[in-house]
């Protein structure tokens, strides 16, 4: 080797490490701040007070939303000089009672109700409206009767209780009541009483009472929300707006509330804040470790690279590398030797892994078998598929299949660490936990719709690629937000296959529409409440059933659509997927362009071949989410 490329050589890696010496003693010199815990709301009996409301004596910013408890139980809402009993809140709003209004009764005068709207607070559009003895019936809306309403006394209002309503009219018709009108506007009807009810998003059960909106004007001089919460507009209020916290925060989301704080899942829990970072020693303590270290790591470096650039170059291959001239392709997918390093697990260790498969460590249940939360004795954090199996054929297939889908690498497919296939248990499959939890969970907490149909795209293009570019085929014979997890971008890692080849297309296609229903509504779904939303959207009331966390109303058109869109295709897999006419790949197809289009529509567009056009020649080129997506053949 030329000495002068050796000295070269030496002289820019020394400076290298001594660049990566100080910039680590600048970092550990800083100071570790822990994040804020979340303060804890005042309170009024059984009421939680949360920002921007409160108790204490109001400032001039916000006097529009001081509260006053009395007997340490009852709350209310001043407005106008007007009083209003607070029933319950809702994280857009909250719902009031009639003021001076002492006793139950059926319907109230049309002016019982005064109220000005200004920038804070307006009436909300998701009330409902029962009018009395109208004289022109134009107004009523005959759709509106199919909600449940409930009078004061908590019978639902119908004839046989003497509470008929007469004329139903829901305020987000928008044809006969504007946004900063009061209830005097039905009086031109001839109406002489109504009643109101609150019927929030995706239900038809309504509270009795009025649901106020309330929002901050976007003109404050002042900051609003934290800078890890997003902007939402009020539906009712003009230039109004309130804040909701990013996905993977909690919070009230604004500036001079509580914010948001990190949320994370530890040992199958919420947790928030300092809970969701990595332990670190203090900044001292790693100065001084620095310190000691330096010396020792710039002398062991500098003898690597000594030895490194002594060493004869060599062009041969050990048996370990990869040789390129024996790797094959097919389209986006490569076939090339490689080696399974699934572990063999016994059954006790997974047994002590799940404590036992307690049903604490229990993350969901269904067709395929049980999901546990486990921990392996070095501390690695897994999930354990307790495989349903039912006679010895099955077991042998199961083992077959578990070696086939273990030689599988796909971004979207959560990694196999290893598998327990002891006679005498049911098989069990060790995944990886990705560290966001599930999908099932993040809807619980909320998430955006961006990530949601980023999510089922992805899903829907691994089950068409397992289902016909492998042989046997691998369908996943349940599929829903339990077995499907997220890692820290929020990419879907699925698990939970059933791995018994006496598998029905249909039932995995009605299994995914059930999945984007869910994503759609945000609920858990049963058969009924399936029927139920199929009805709704086929009826044009999609509106009704979408998730409140979505706020529908709030949503640019173009998301707007792509709701109505998802929840179309799963229309056509329930209707269609049985007989083939619908199929896994039509549904990739179709939610990897709804996917691809998200830039248009307020999301930030995401990358990694999402928004790719795929080619309908060939069923990779249309479905692969990356070159990525690769399939290791035994060796």
């Amino acid at each position: 080797m030329h000495p002068l490329f050796l000295h070269s050589s030496s002289s820019s890696a020394l400076f290298l490490l001594l660049l990566l010496l100080l910039t680590l003693q600048t970092l550990t010199s800083i100071s570790l701040s822990q994040p804020e815990a979340l303060r804890s709301p005042e309170k009024c009996g059984n009421f939680s007070i949360s920002f921007p409301f409160h108790l204490s004596s109001p400032s001039s910013s916000s006097v529009a939303f001081h509260l006053s408890c009395e007997n340490s139980s009852t709350l209310f809402l001043h407005i106008n000089h007007q009083t209003y009993r607070i029933i319950e809140f809702f994280t857009d709003g909250l719902l009031v009672d009639f003021p001076s209004s002492p006793s139950c009764r059926q319907f109230n005068d049309l002016r019982s109700f005064p109220f000005s709207a200004n920038q804070f607070f307006s009436i909300s559009f998701e009330n409902v409206i029962g009018l009395y003895d109208c004289e022109d019936s134009s107004l009523c809306k005959a759709g509106c009767e199919t909600n449940d309403l409930f009078g004061c006394d908590g019978r639902e209002e119908d004839e046989t209780s003497g509470g008929d309503i007469g004329c139903c009219y829901p305020l987000s018709d928008h044809s006969a009541w504007r946004a900063g009108e009061d209830f005097s506007v039905f009086g031109k009807y001839g109406c002489r009483g109504f009643s109101s009810w609150v019927v929030p998003r995706g239900t038809n059960r309504g509270k009795r009472g009025v649901k106020l909106e309330w929002a901050i004007p976007r003109n404050s001089s002042e900051a609003i929300c934290d800078r890890e919460a997003r902007t939402v507009n009020a539906t009712a209020i003009q230039a109004s707006v309130r804040c909701v916290c990013r996905d993977g925060f909690i919070g009230d989301g604004f500036f001079h509330g509580t914010g948001c704080l990190k949320s994370c899942y530890r040992d199958g829990k919420e947790v928030y804040g300092d809970k969701c970072e990595i332990k670190k020693h203090n900044g001292k303590k790693l100065t001084v470790l620095a310190g000691v270290l330096a010396p020792l790591f710039i002398l062991g470096s500098l003898l690597a690279l000594f030895c490194l650039l002594k060493r004869p170059v060599t062009t041969t291959h050990n048996d370990q590398q990869f040789d390129l001239s024996t790797r094959t392709t097919t389209t986006s997918v490569s076939f090339r030797k490689g080696y399974n390093k699934t572990r063999l697990f016994t059954y006790c260790e997974l047994e002590e892994a799940t404590k036992g498969f307690q049903e604490s460590q229990k993350l969901t249940q269904g067709k395929t078998g049980t999901i546990y939360s486990g921990n392996l004795t070095n501390g690695t954090r897994v999930i354990v598929h307790k495989v349903l199996c039912e006679n010895q054929i099955e077991f042998l297939e199961i083992s077959s299949q578990i070696d086939h889908l273990s030689a599988v690498l796909h971004r979207n497919l959560a990694r196999i660490i290893g598998y327990c296939m002891d006679i005498g248990h049911n098989p069990l499959v060790v995944y990886e936990y990705p560290v966001n939890g599930s999908l099932e969970d993040r809807l619980r907490l909320g998430l955006d719709w961006c990530k949601r149909v980023n999510i089922v795209a992805e899903v829907a293009g691994l089950l068409a690629l397992l289902q016909y570019e492998n042989y046997p085929p691998i369908l996943h014979n349940h599929i829903g937000s339990g077995y499907i997890f997220l890692d820290e971008d929020f990419q879907a890692k699925v698990t939970g296959f059933g791995l018994q080849r006496k598998q029905r297309i249909d039932c995995s296609m009605y299994d995914f529409a059930v999945l984007l229903l869910e994503i759609v509504t945000g609920l858990k779904q049963k058969e009924e409440t399936v029927t139920q939303a199929l009805q709704r959207i086929r009826s044009g009331k999609l509106e009704e059933i979408v998730d409140p966390c979505l706020y529908f109303h709030e949503q640019p058109v173009a998301l707007r659509e792509q709701i109505g869109l998802v929840a179309d295709i799963a229309t056509r897999c329930v209707l269609f997927g049985g007989d083939g006419k619908f199929g896994v790949v039509d549904a990739a197809r179709e939610l990897l362009q709804i996917a691809g289009n998200n830039g248009g529509g307020g999301c930030d567009k995401k990358g990694d071949g999402i928004e790719e056009t795929f080619s309908n020649s060939s069923l990779l080129q249309m479905i692969s989410m990356s070159p990525d997506s690769i399939y290791l053949p035994k060796t």
